[in-house]
């Protein structure tokens, strides 16, 4: 909120704030994914090996925001299961989604370099916010 009521002050589009959170921050923007007003709505959420079981209120709005998700299948603390209902319950709503559910990395990927695919998965978030229209080139 603070953002979007300071965007002009900040020279950024308030259109373009969106959120972004690894484990138990991406348990928060799963969260606020669910729960918003016309004030709080991100652009966009990306949850980064969220979970989801904290959150009981998971009804997905109308104008829910585009979803971005990264988790390993491998994660030691079983993230994957909970990243996947987010998804599932994202497209099911008719609302746009995309999910990359890597084989081999495990819970925090972001935080260390393992030689797998998963290792790009920042690439394929920036690609995913230029498909979508929140970055240019």
């Amino acid at each position: 909120n603070y953002l979007k009521s300071n965007a002009k002050k900040l020279k950024i589009n308030p259109e373009r704030i969106g959120i972004i959170g690894f484990s138990a921050g991406g348990t928060l923007a799963a969260a606020m994914g669910y729960n918003y007003d016309a004030k709080t709505r991100p652009a966009f959420i990306a949850a980064i090996y969220p979970w989801m079981k904290p959150i009981k209120e998971k009804i997905v709005q109308n104008d829910a925001p585009p979803l971005f998700i990264a988790a390993a299948s491998d994660d030691q603390l079983g993230f994957n299961i909970g990243s996947t209902e987010l998804y599932l319950d994202w497209v099911k709503s008719k609302h746009s989604a995309e999910m990359h559910l890597y084989s081999k990395g495990g819970h925090g990927f972001v935080a260390f370099k393992s030689g797998f695919p998963v290792d790009s998965w920042i690439n394929r978030f920036a690609d995913w916010l230029l498909v979508n229209n929140f970055t240019k080139k």
